[in-house]
């Protein structure tokens, strides 16, 4: 059962789980599931392939009575894919979109006895404008496709806080002045001015401890973690960056006041890494030093748990099994992974490439409906040094005309300009694959085992990696969309392989596409 904390990145110590055992209805049946599983996988104590578009779970929960005097904050981790939630009869609130998280303030709904939450979700599996990824809309898995995951499918939880409250904690590293930002948000229902008080530790030692005056409910501190401006000009460091080689965190304790009497509201534990991400002469570079990339495409689907791993421990152990491979990092395929696996990528040193699912019908609201949640996944996961690229689409997925039509095109740039906007700080890939239009690494793909033909295409490809004019004109024809052009970005083999290991069992069930691995 998953019972560890959720956001790893933004701890508080009082909170209550509510996952476990829920009522569940879809298709005039009744029974129990076991979140945050879905109802497809088998953990969920379900295991069937659904056909209904809606369904409902429900529960009873009661609220610590020592939680009164502060508002309880109801929170999803993901809900796929539209859902309306009800505590005690009262809409409380909805959302849309299968890949981020939400939270509602029930407090007023609250009778402070027995309650009842109600999560009636809609997710219509014929619909191609939804950004679901590689769920597959058939009956049965195959291919690359798989089994499609509808409802909750990351934990539930609830948690007391206090009128002044942190909202977000955002970390800017930057390895080359020694310092970090520190942006973060308080609730709305702060009294201002207020303090907010941060401490930074190394392996226990005080690196930093200060306090500021809140003036506004965003704010910003930049701190000298490496003490760079008392070396007066003579600084040189080479230690503390965070690398797989050298998961170096710094754990941060944030408190904010309540305005009033100067006693703490909320307090938040945290952490950061000190780590850069750049391209220079057609390089990828890691902390200032050329950096070669060793990734796997992870799908992040489980046999008995679908898109959610069966225990937290998983997570670690798909890690660590990974880098006893001689792998160091990864590329996540069509799916935003749960935060627990990036806090283990950030703890025990693994480079992740973050992405989005993708859509597969192009419409204007498809397309308004992607960057929306693209936005929620860039804010959620910011502060973790683990993630180096930012990716969106995918080979062209919901967008299959971008070669040619202008509008596809600049809806890439679009996503592109949007991440970097909201992020400077790593690096960027519009359409990874092919058809490329503005990206920071020519990522292309290639499946090929070998055959003459596809022998021969190789070698004209090595040999263009040899001659710089020929590699413009090389990649520009292959990877990029009409109009866009290669500008010397490193050249990144981002998909190859999809060889499958076959079993007796799994030949004989037919095989499955949940069952083989890129």
């Amino acid at each position: 059962m998953r019972e560890e904390y959720p956001r790893p990145d933004f701890v508080r110590e009082s909170w209550m789980s509510l996952n476990g055992s829920w009522s569940f209805a879809y298709g005039g049946k009744k029974t129990q599931i076991q979140v945050p599983f879905v109802c497809q996988s088998k953990l969920s104590g379900i295991g069937e392939r659904i056909r209904e578009d809606h369904v409902a779970y429900e529960r009873k929960f009661t609220v610590p009575k020592d939680w009164k005097g502060k508002k309880a904050l109801l929170h999803f981790g993901a809900v796929d894919y539209q859902c309306q939630v009800f505590v005690n009869g009262n809409c409380v609130g909805s959302h849309m979109g299968g890949q981020t998280p939400f939270s509602f303030d029930i407090t007023r709904y609250l009778t402070w006895q027995e309650e009842n939450v109600r999560v009636e979700v809609t997710d219509p599996l014929q619909d191609e404008t939804i950004a679901r990824g590689k769920q597959f809309w058939e009956e049965e898995s195959k291919f690359i496709w798989y089994t499609p995951s509808t409802g909750i499918w990351q934990s539930v939880w609830l948690e007391p806080v206090a009128d002044t409250s942190l909202l977000w904690i955002h970390f800017t590293p930057d390895i080359d002045e020694g310092t970090v930002r520190i942006d973060y948000r308080l609730s709305d229902t702060s009294p201002l001015p207020s303090r907010a008080h941060i401490t930074i530790r190394l392996d226990s030692r005080e690196i930093f401890c200060g306090s500021m005056v809140c003036n506004t409910l965003r704010n910003s501190l930049t701190v000298d973690v490496f003490r760079k401006k008392a070396m007066e000009g003579s600084f040189h460091f080479t230690g503390n960056y965070w690398s797989p080689e050298n998961p170096i965190l710094y754990d941060v304790e944030v408190t904010a006041d309540d305005g009033v009497s100067g006693n703490t509201a909320d307090m938040v534990r945290t952490y950061f890494g000190m780590r850069k991400i750049h391209v220079e002469n057609g390089k990828l570079y890691l902390n200032n030093q050329p950096y070669y990339q060793k990734l796997l495409l992870d799908q992040g689907y489980w046999e008995d748990g679908l898109v959610t791993a069966p225990t937290d421990n998983d997570y670690q152990e798909d890690i660590r099994k990974s880098k006893a491979m001689g792998f160091n990092g990864c590329r996540k395929h069509e799916k935003v992974e749960d935060p627990r696996f990036l806090y283990w990528a950030d703890k025990m040193g693994f480079l992740v490439w973050e992405a989005m699912a993708s859509f597969w019908s192009y419409t204007p609201e498809a397309a308004s409906r992607f960057a929306r949640e693209w936005m929620d996944v860039i804010h959620r996961d910011y502060s973790h040094p683990c993630i180096v690229v930012w990716g969106m689409l995918n080979e062209s997925w919901g967008v299959p005309r971008i070669y040619s039509n202008p509008q596809q095109q600049d809806f890439s740039r679009g996503l592109y300009y949007l991440a970097r906007g909201l992020d400077n700080t790593r690096l960027v890939i519009s359409n990874d694959g092919w058809e490329m239009t503005d990206t920071d690494i020519c990522a292309f793909h290639s499946y090929q085992h070998g055959e003459k033909e596809d022998a021969r295409q190789h070698q004209v490809f090595r040999d263009s990696l040899k001659q710089v004019d020929h590699l413009r004109l090389v990649m520009e024809k292959l990877t990029f969309a009409k109009g866009s052009f290669y500008k010397g970005q490193p050249v990144v083999l981002t998909e190859c392989g999809g060889i499958a290991v076959k079993t007796r069992a799994w030949e004989e069930r037919g095989g499955g596409a949940d069952e083989t691995k890129d």
